[in-house]
């Protein structure tokens, strides 16, 4: 049954075309980033899975007075198994990034363009390399009237590229009924060049703003003032000591130990001979899910606390984003050992279980107590211009996913 499902898959790389070619011309942005929402894109790919007979296609519209429309539309569809108490579900997202300079593309953005193996247009890869691919395993398995020994769910969610309030995060939330206890969760959106990493956890994020406030005055007489510049240099010097305080390494992800990194910083005074009154800079925190966020900030604050005191600043410490790290999906679920097996089966490679610094909608899964997978070959063109993806990738990530959901064995 395999086998036969994996031959077919090579034949399909006119469907394959017609897919990204059709779902390129299509933008799909949410308002954040200056668009209409994902409906028209929504409404073509309902009249494609409705097309292929795979059931009924299930709308879970999230209310967004943002959009014409006034929602962000999620598809749900699933192709019966043999067992329907378990569903093999594989997420991936319709929303785009905006194509940025057009001027840096070579050719239109929204027109597909092939060059042998090579697509290119916005989208290709982030996220239709692994909507294409679940999309061609399931007319597969329709075309070969092969029946799942699990059920195959497709779920095609809105604003993943600002955040997903209106996209998975709504769906886990609002239709949890849509999932069994018992279900396996694929979500084709990161990975590897040679498909090896299999990503199993991520890392909690926090961005905090720290604003300083001293005195300003004439830098000639720097006695009256209380230079804000200085004081937050003096922050950022003191943080580097977060790194020795939760100086816990995990060999999963990489770099193994939480990170502490000042980064942004706007701009105080315009001229040269004035001694800042005002800073504002920023910090990108990236900890190991042993660790609670509130620690991380309770340590900080203290930090601050010492520098108000030395210094004779006010320092106000924002958190602008804040991501506690779900539990990690155990490395012997069924859905890790399946992905796993078919990596290695299909692209021969060995793989590794891995631990990222970034944040997935496989959280927001993992948070609700399902086991969660995110995994692609890729060769991460996402979001820059000239996006690319590959054709034999994306046959072959749709075998991988024949082999997950039929078995190796």
């Amino acid at each position: 049954m395999l086998e036969r499902c994996l031959d077919h898959i090579d034949t399909m790389t006119s469907e394959l075309l017609d897919l990204q070619k059709n779902l390129v011309s299509i933008p799909a942005l949410g308002p954040l980033n200056g668009g209409h929402g994902e409906k028209q894109k929504a409404d073509w790919l309902k009249g494609r899975l409705e097309s292929m007979g795979l059931g009924p296609v299930r709308e879970l519209n999230a209310p967004d007075q943002s959009v014409p429309c006034g929602y962000r539309p999620n598809l749900a569809t699933v192709l019966p198994g043999e067992d329907n108490s378990r569903t093999l579900w594989i997420i991936s997202h319709i929303d785009i990034v905006p194509p940025g300079d057009v001027s840096l593309w070579d050719t239109d953005p929204y027109v597909l363009e092939r060059d042998g193996d090579t697509l290119m247009g916005r989208g290709v890869e982030d996220n239709q390399q692994g909507m294409v691919s679940s999309l061609l395993l399931a007319k597969a398995l329709k075309d070969l009237a092969i029946t799942p020994p699990m059920n195959l769910g497709l779920l095609l969610v809105a604003d993943e590229e600002t955040g997903s309030r209106f996209g998975l995060e709504y769906v886990v939330r609002e239709h949890a009924d849509l999932f069994g206890k018992d279900d396996l969760f694929l979500v084709p959106d990161s990975g590897s060049a040679d498909g090896s990493a299999v990503e199993v956890a991520e890392k909690s994020q926090c961005w905090i703003r720290a604003e300083v406030n001293g005195k300003q005055c004439h830098a000639s007489s720097p006695e009256q003032g209380r230079n804000s510049l200085v004081a937050a240099a003096d922050l950022i010097l003191r943080s580097r000591a977060l790194y020795d305080i939760f100086d816990k390494e995990d060999p999963l992800f990489e770099p193994p130990m939480s990170t502490f990194e000042p980064t942004k910083k706007e701009a105080n005074v315009e001229n040269v001979n004035t001694l800042p009154g005002r800073d504002v800079f920023y910090f990108d925190c990236r900890v190991l899910p042993d660790y609670d966020l509130d620690e991380v900030l309770a340590e900080l604050r203290r930090m601050a606390d010492a520098v108000e005191k030395e210094r004779g600043v006010r320092i106000v410490l924002e958190v602008t984003q804040r991501e506690q790290a779900a539990s990690p999906t155990p490395q012997d679920s069924d859905i890790v050992v399946r992905i796993m097996k078919a990596v290695q089966k299909i692209y021969q490679v060995q793989p590794r279980p891995v631990g990222i610094g970034g944040g997935t909608v496989a959280a927001f899964l993992r948070r609700a107590g399902h086991h969660a997978v995110v995994w692609a070959k890729i060769e991460h063109t996402a979001h820059q211009p000239n996006e690319t993806s590959s054709i034999q990738n994306t046959l072959g990530d749709a075998k991988v996913m024949a082999a997950a959901l039929l078995g190796t064995d």
